[in-house]
């Protein structure tokens, strides 16, 4: 069969995202999409007018083609000029700015698709321009840095998610907006994995997401439930440390190595399997020892689609079997003891989390659709109930703590405790909804009964952490931190625990600690605003002034809209701690 030609060329590509949307549908659907479509006629307006062709489209974002980068950056100028007048003319909450990145780089062409990962590259740089701003690559730089008059903030070099080298990025301003050209960042962030120790402590276990045979989506989120099931079940045999599924979901290629795997999660052992469908369902599962590569037991399980719902329960009682051997067992209860489902209802929910990992707006708004549908099949499933506390605590996180939705997860919460007492989550749910309410002694019992139950939840160890610190009780948070950190080392929301973590090191005064561990965050989040501002009062308190001023300067340009307020909200028990961490910072000017 002769092979497949495809068309590369050169290009250089904008993308284009919308700040906020998921908040002004909040507030207001109709007149966010109003607004969302006016701005996007607008940058189709200027791309074209520039020479560039619109390719992509997926919710609240935009892609365009150019074939010369100084055009790309024209353009983006443009529609950046115009759509900043509109947000200018209406109330500061109704506002909608956009960020562009843009990187020039070898692209496959198909039709009217462009692929390649100079295409991820750009889709990754958007992320770090300010709001109503630009941020391009390197490539991208040598091509317009002699043809513009505009101004380039160098940020230094970053490691993108799924790009496998470090790529340097620069935030672009009109001339006479914005900061003149400055020194890399401190602090370089390498490309390279950082690899854990699976030496010391009992043996973790990580699942890895199930792989489906050929291109059958359809059964893609039974291969995920069915490895959710088992890291939970895995999750209740107390004396077994288990990688929490955020990270170990991160690990979907299978052409990686066991031991790259193992190493990177700080797992001993590797669960990976693969589904595929026939009459029924086949699922073949292997547990391997990371150390040395070696599959030490593999099975085939043949089922029906009703089987489903037992299938992880045999799985996981073979797997915790197999590792009797390894460690004292200490205890074994519960393990796999949870609420039967019907089929139906397992179905629903494991659609729904499939669609809630993704976290778009549409994906977050299909999940709920699913769990509601579950509620109304089964409403006293622990796990529906879990499900949409979890929603409903996600929809108050991005509305700055709405009560209303806060009450759901309480209310949700409760009910799943009344059909399984002896699940983690609700009781975790509890206690994050307590520190959200500015009550972290309250959150500590929920959280602690959490950690009784799972002591393998990387969330709960993490809220617990944010109790302490908010109590001022910083020997007590930091271990906790660490903790989370170990049991699910590539966890989406990591950037978050590590900005906790560099705020107990401030109060510690250990500024080198705070510096290291600031830089870790921003590497997995450039655009968190806290973990930035305790660097430069860290920076500051370690007398390295140039490198503080050079952080502020980024600070400024990265969050333009920042007040002291956004960090007085912080619910301390001491106003003190505000206060301290204010001070650090409005030392650099």
């Amino acid at each position: 069969m002769a092979e497949r030609q495809y068309i590369r060329q050169l290009a250089t590509i904008i993308s284009i995202d919308a700040v906020g949307f998921s908040r002004l549908m909040g507030l207001n659907d109709e007149a966010a999409v109003s607004a969302f479509e006016g701005r996007r006629a607008l940058i189709i307006e200027s791309c074209t007018s520039f020479g560039g062709r619109m390719f992509g489209a997926a919710g609240d974002s935009l892609m365009a083609e150019f074939g010369a980068p100084i055009e790309a950056l024209r353009a983006a100028f443009d529609f950046q000029e115009k759509i900043a007048a509109i947000n200018a003319a209406v109330v500061p909450d109704m506002r909608m700015p956009f960020r562009a990145g843009i990187h020039t780089g070898n692209v496959i062409v198909r039709g009217e698709s462009l692929y390649g990962d100079d295409v991820n590259i750009a889709a990754r740089i958007q992320e770090f321009a300010p709001h109503d701003g630009v941020a391009i690559s390197e490539t991208t730089w040598h091509h317009v840095k002699g043809k513009s008059a505009a101004k380039f903030t160098d940020l230094g070099e970053f490691s993108l998610k799924n790009i496998a080298l470090p790529v340097r990025l620069f935030v672009v301003a009109r001339s006479g907006e914005g900061q003149g050209t400055m020194p890399p960042a401190a602090g370089g962030i390498p490309g390279s994995i950082r690899l854990k120790s699976t030496a010391n402590g009992p043996p973790a276990i990580a699942v890895l997401p199930f792989r489906i045979d050929g291109d059958d989506r359809e059964i893609e989120y039974m291969a995920d439930g069915i490895a959710e099931d088992i890291i939970q079940g895995l999750s209740n045999t107390r004396w077994l440390p288990v990688i929490a599924e955020s990270s170990s979901f991160q690990f979907r290629d299978d052409m990686l190595d066991t031991r790259l795997v193992g190493n990177a999660l700080g797992a001993r052992y590797v669960v990976s399997g693969k589904l595929s469908r026939s009459s029924g369902l086949r699922l073949n599962v292997s547990l391997a020892d990371a150390s040395n590569g070696r599959v030490v037991w593999s099975r085939r399980f043949d089922r029906d689609f009703a089987g489903i719902v037992d299938l992880q329960d045999e799985i996981g009682a073979e797997i915790v079997s197999m590792l009797e051997k390894e460690v004292d067992r200490a205890e074994q209860v519960r393990t796999f003891q949870v609420p039967w489902e019907s089929m139906e209802t397992w179905q629903l929910v494991r659609r729904g989390r499939w669609h809630m990992q993704r976290r778009t707006r549409e994906d977050t708004e299909l999940a709920f659709e699913f769990f509601q549908k579950a509620y109304l099949e089964d409403p006293n499933s622990s796990a529906v109930l879990n499900e949409l506390a979890w929603w409903h605590f996600w929809r108050s996180w991005l509305r700055f703590g709405d009560n209303e939705h806060l009450a759901k997860v309480v209310d949700y919460s409760r009910k799943a405790l009344l059909m399984d007492s002896q699940d983690a989550r609700p009781h975790a749910y509890l206690g994050i909804t307590d520190i959200m309410r500015g009550q972290p002694k309250s959150a500590l019992a929920h959280l602690r009964e959490a950690l009784r139950i799972n002591p393998s939840f990387a969330f709960a160890c993490s809220a617990m952490g944010s109790a302490h610190l908010l109590l001022g009780q910083i020997r007590e948070a930091i271990p906790l931190f660490l903790a989370a950190e170990r049991l699910s080392p590539f966890d989406i929301y990591g950037f978050h625990n590590l900005g906790e973590l560099t705020a107990a090191y401030s109060f510690a005064h250990d500024w080198d600690s705070a510096i290291a561990t600031a830089d870790r965050s921003l590497e997995l989040s450039p655009g968190y605003f806290y973990s930035r501002f305790l660097k430069i009062g860290a920076l500051a308190r370690s007398g390295r002034d140039a490198e503080a001023r050079a952080e502020r300067a980024i600070f400024q340009t990265r969050h333009p809209d920042f007040s002291r307020q956004q960090v007085d909200w912080i619910p301390f028990t001491e106003k003190s701690a505000n206060a301290f961490l204010i001070e650090n910072f409005e030392r650099v000017q």
